[in-house]
């Protein structure tokens, strides 16, 4: 499942895109507008799906804006059939376009297709459901609460969430975040690890696991 924000001015467009993607188990909400769109905060999906042709602020100018906040995927809806449009969209920080009329097969296609393939290297954000880590800010959220992490639990979390699923043992951590040649050791990663997931349980969130006897991993 995937957190997808859909733009686009036409209701009867946002009512389908939001039924289609809903059969694939994705979380969509919708936005009529760019203004929208940006107070939906569109760094916590991911994927965006953007018109091109609405009143105001235009999907293109509307990219530019959301590419600032987000390294997700953007795929361009749009009526424009002109080459040259495709590839200004592009050039804007899009990923793809769909031309409309679409089907519902061809957009859920597209849309898994850019969801399975994205391993672009994370600047902006990385986020898993209400978790998300402000690279930039360098500060982790749940939900809209800001978790008090100190500097050295922020990179601890940071290192773990860049590998999901992978397990990473203490000395493997010191490496990762400190260096091959630092002086911390094991027993100080155990303290950064007990101190980050206290402070995150007590947000509402467990996303780091103990894996008995091998180290630590970050669930998605």
């Amino acid at each position: 499942m995937a957190r997808i924000l859909a733009v686009d001015d036409e209701p009867a467009i946002r009512s389908l895109l939001e039924r289609t993607l809903a059969k694939d188990g994705h979380d969509v909400r919708c936005a009529a507008c760019a203004e929208e769109a940006l107070a939906a905060r569109p760094e916590r999906y991911d994927l965006v799906l953007l018109d091109v042709m609405m009143p105001g602020m235009d999907g293109f100018e509307l990219c530019g804006r959301i590419r600032t906040l987000t390294d997700a995927p953007i795929v361009f809806l749009t009526a424009k059939a002109a080459e040259e449009d495709a590839v200004f969209g592009l050039g804007m920080g899009g990923d793809d376009y769909v031309r409309k009329p679409f089907g519902a097969a061809e957009l859920r296609a597209k849309v898994a297709a850019h969801l399975r393939r994205e391993r672009r290297e994370r600047v902006h954000a990385l986020a898993f459901g209400d978790v998300r880590l402000d690279l930039a800010a360098r500060e982790l959220y749940v939900g809209e609460a800001r978790v008090p992490l100190t500097k050295t639990e922020f990179d601890v979390c940071e290192f773990l969430a860049r590998h999901p699923g992978q397990v990473f043992s203490r000395d493997q951590i010191v490496e990762g975040v400190f260096g091959w040649d630092a002086e911390s050791d094991a027993a100080t990663i155990l303290v950064h690890v007990s101190n980050a997931r206290a402070k995150l349980k007590a947000a509402g969130a467990e996303p780091v696991q103990t894996v008995w006897g091998v180290g630590y991993r970050w669930t998605a």
